[in-house]
C-alpha cells in the first residue's frame, strides 16, 4: 500500500534528542505514513536508541551511512526509497507537533497534487527554554496557489527567505521527475536546494500550517562553526551551483527576468557580505577568502557576470570588484576598500542598494 506521507529522518550524533523526535512521529494519530531513517556513523548511542525505539514497528525502515557531516546523503537516499505520495523532511534533533500529520493531510487533500506545500515552523531555543520565533516565508494574504516563479518573487520581496527544507511538504514524484537532490557532503544544503525546487514547481500551495519544531542547540551543524570563514567553502559550492542554475534556466523560453532580479539581490548580497563585509575582512584572512572564492570561480565567472547584469549599477560595480579581487593581486586592497565604502553606503542609504 502506498502511504500518504514518507517521513525522512537523517540522524548523526543526536543521542539526547532522537528519542523525542521518533516519539513525535509514533504518537501521530494519523496512521498513513512510513518513516525512513538514515543513520550516519555516530560517536554516541544514536543508532542504539533509534533501533530500540522503533523495534517491531514495520512503518520504519533504517539504512546506515558513513559519516559525512551533512544531511544530504540520507535525504537523497530517503527520497529514492520512499513509497509515499508526499515527503516530509525531519531532522533527528527536531520534532513534529501533536496532530501535525492529520492537519497536513486535511489541508493537502483540500488542494491535492501540488508540487510544494510550504508551511511554517516553530523555532525552539533550548538554552532559553522558550519559543524563539515562528517562521513562515509567505504572508497570510498570499494567493492560494502560485507557480514556482510567482512564489519566488513573492517571498523575495521582504529580504532573503528562510531556505529550510523542513518547512515544505514535497510531492515525491516532483522530486524524482526533476531529479532534485542535495549535494553530497554539503552543509547548509537547504540554501542550494530550496531555490531550485521552488522555481521548478508548477504548483505551490502555501499552507501556513505550523507543524515543525526546530530546535536551536549549540551542537548543531549550523551553530557549531569553528572560527571565521568556517562555512565559506560550503557557500562557495552553493553559490557556484545557483549561478549555474540561473545561467541554465534563463535561456528557456518565457523566463521571467524579474525572478533573476530576485536571485541577484539575495545571492549577490550573500557573496558580498560573507567575503567582503568589514567584520569579515577583519576576521577572515585574505588567503582564506581567496581560496574559497577560487572554488566559487574555478570554472570562470561567466555565470556570475550573467546574473549581475540584472542588478543595479552599484551592484554591477560591486560584482566587477569581486572578479577583480580574484583575478588581479594588485587590485585586492582596492577591492576591499571599495567594499568598506559599499557597506557604509548601503547602511546610510538603504533604499539605494
Amino acid at each position: 500500500m502506498r502511504p500518504f506521507f514518507s517521513i525522512i529522518i537523517p540522524c548523526c550524533d543526536v543521542e539526547p534528542y532522537v528519542g523525542e523526535c521518533l516519539h513525535s512521529v509514533i504518537g501521530q494519530a494519523f496512521p498513513d505514513w512510513e518513516c525512513l531513517i538514515g543513520i550516519e556513523a555516530s560517536k554516541d548511542r544514536t543508532e542504539e536508541i533509534v533501533r530500540s525505539t522503533i523495534a517491531g514497528d514495520e512503518r520504519f525502515r533504517v539504512f546506515a551511512r558513513p559519516r559525512s557531516g551533512s544531511c544530504s546523503s540520507s535525504r537523497n537516499i530517503g527520497v529514492e526509497m520512499a513509497r509515499g505520495e508526499y515527503v516530509v523532511f525531519l531532522d533527528g534533533d527536531d520534532a513534529i507537533q501533536d496532530g501535525a500529520l492529520q492537519r497536513l493531510h486535511d489541508r493537502i487533500t483540500a488542494r491535492p497534487g501540488a508540487d510544494l506545500y510550504p508551511c511554517a515552523i516553530q523555532v525552539q531555543n533550548d538554552a532559553l527554554a522558550r519559543v524563539e520565533e515562528i517562521r513562515d516565508n509567505y504572508p497570510l494574504d498570499a494567493p492560494a496557489e502560485l507557480t514556482g516563479p510567482e512564489a519566488t518573487r513573492l517571498i523575495c520581496r521582504n529580504g532573503p527567505p528562510c531556505p529550510m527544507l523542513q518547512m515544505t511538504v514535497f510531492r515525491r514524484e516532483f522530486l524524482i521527475d526533476r531529479e532534485l537532490r542535495c549535494i553530497h557532503g554539503l552543509r547548509r544544503q537547504d540554501s542550494e536546494f530550496s531555490p531550485r525546487a521552488l522555481y521548478l514547481a508548477k504548483r505551490v500551495v502555501p499552507l501556513h500550517e505550523r507543524f515543525y519544531v526546530y530546535r536551536l542547540q549549540a551542537s548543531s551543524v549550523s551553530s557549531s562553526a569553528r572560527g571565521g570563514g568556517y562555512f565559506h567553502g560550503d557557500w562557495a559550492t552553493i553559490l557556484k551551483s545557483l549561478f549555474a542554475f540561473h545561467a541554465l534556466v534563463s535561456k528557456e523560453a518565457g523566463f521571467d527576468s524579474r525572478v533573476a532580479e530576485c536571485w541577484m539581490r539575495i545571492w549577490s548580497q550573500i557573496l558580498f557580505y560573507l567575503w567582503f563585509a568589514p567584520e569579515n575582512l577583519r576576521k577572515i584572512p585574505r588567503a582564506r577568502r581567496l581560496e574559497t572564492l577560487g572554488q566559487l570561480f574555478a570554472d570562470g565567472d561567466d555565470d556570475f557576470r550573467s546574473l549581475m547584469k540584472c542588478g543595479s549599477f552599484l551592484r554591477r560595480v560591486a560584482g566587477w570588484w569581486v572578479c577583480a579581487f580574484v583575478r588581479h593581486a594588485s587590485l585586492r586592497r582596492a577591492a576591499e576598500l571599495f567594499f568598506r565604502l559599499y557597506f557604509w553606503f548601503s547602511k546610510v542609504r538603504p533604499g539605494r542598494k
